[in-house]
């Protein structure tokens, strides 16, 4: 339920409402906007008289909510958030470019390719210490040194970092690192994202391989339940019968979102397509979609990657994407 109030309503009026609906048994999501306040009520409303409700001078109008997803609903948060790591914004027209190596693999390789994607434009550091792989025999990562590395390029370069969790066990690990990406594979690891949303960390949340948009947005709410409201939605492709692509770029999730959400949507086109010459095209087509930033698999040596090496741009290619995708959002 969403009980909108009128602009003239006071701090003391509603205070005072807030607090007869939490002793109705009902959490209080409040959003205060330029142009209106909305009241999100979560929990059992039955016992709340609608029509009473309606009555009462301050309230504007009272709206019901059939989605399941609450606090990721737009209509609870009409405005777009905008999500803040160390200065690097996402969402409300600001624009993230993450980029990186699918894996952190040496010293030199993650500083050479952090200051080459920050130079072209990037905004945060990607890279991989804990790898999700699908043969056990393949390069899982390097772990908590890897997490190391990544704090290394960070003090070298400024840009906030992001790397993957795998176990809410790991948390610990994650302490210094500034976004926490949930993989495809653990995007309905419910525990996990119970534990996720105790924490204040960023949360970069990749869209499952066959999993539906109501489902990315009821694992968002998983983490919002636990009072982490800083999430942002990443489409990375899904399944289809279409073999010539790693998998198939849902762009139309983008504005589906938009019109769901308050959060904002990243599209990550190198793990969409598996290609590297397939990455520009798709990114400059997110850009002009109204996507709100971008996640590229960056690698000084994409030949010898330890990891989805015929996905990622060399930091030459990088810059040449970044070239074009300013051009893009200067015309739209």
């Amino acid at each position: 339920m969403i009980t909108t109030l009128k602009p003239e309503t006071t701090e003391e009026q509603r205070i005072q409402l807030i607090q007869w609906f939490e002793a109705q048994g009902v959490q209080v999501h409040e959003f205060i906007g330029a142009y209106q306040t909305v009241l999100g009520l979560i929990g059992d409303t039955s016992g709340i008289d609608v029509e009473m409700l309606e009555l009462l001078d301050i309230v504007e109008k009272v709206t019901l909510i059939s989605d399941p997803f609450k606090s990721a609903n737009r209509k609870f948060h009409p405005e777009d958030s905008v999500i803040d790591v160390l200065g690097a914004k996402c969402g409300g027209g600001h624009f993230a470019v993450i980029a990186g190596p699918c894996s952190v693999e040496t010293p030199e390789q993650i500083r050479e390719v952090a200051e080459g994607v920050k130079a072209a434009g990037a905004t945060m550091l990607r890279g991989g210490a804990f790898k999700p792989r699908t043969s056990p025999y393949d390069f899982q990562g390097m772990k908590a040194e890897g997490i190391e590395l990544l704090l290394e390029a960070k003090k070298a370069t400024g840009l906030p970092i992001v790397t993957e969790i795998m176990n809410a066990n790991h948390l610990p690990l994650f302490e210094d690192v500034d976004v926490i990406q949930v993989g495809a594979r653990n995007m309905q690891n419910f525990e996990m994202l119970k534990e996720l949303g105790r924490t204040k960390k960023t949360i970069l949340l990749k869209r499952g391989l066959a999993n539906t948009l109501k489902e990315l947005l009821m694992s968002a709410e998983y983490i919002m339940a636990g009072g982490n409201e800083n999430i942002i939605l990443c489409e990375r492709g899904i399944r289809t019968f279409e073999t010539y692509t790693r998998n198939t770029l849902d762009l139309s999730a983008v504005p589906v979102l938009h019109s769901l959400t308050h959060l904002p949507v990243v599209i990550d086109p190198s793990h969409a397509t598996g290609h590297a010459n397939l990455v520009k095209p798709m990114a400059l087509a997110a850009t002009a979609c109204g996507a709100d930033g971008l996640m590229i698999e960056v690698h000084n040596n994409p030949a010898k990657a330890l990891c989805d090496g015929p996905q990622s741009l060399t930091p030459a290619q990088f810059k040449d994407v970044m070239d074009q995708v300013r051009k893009i959002r200067e015309v739209i």
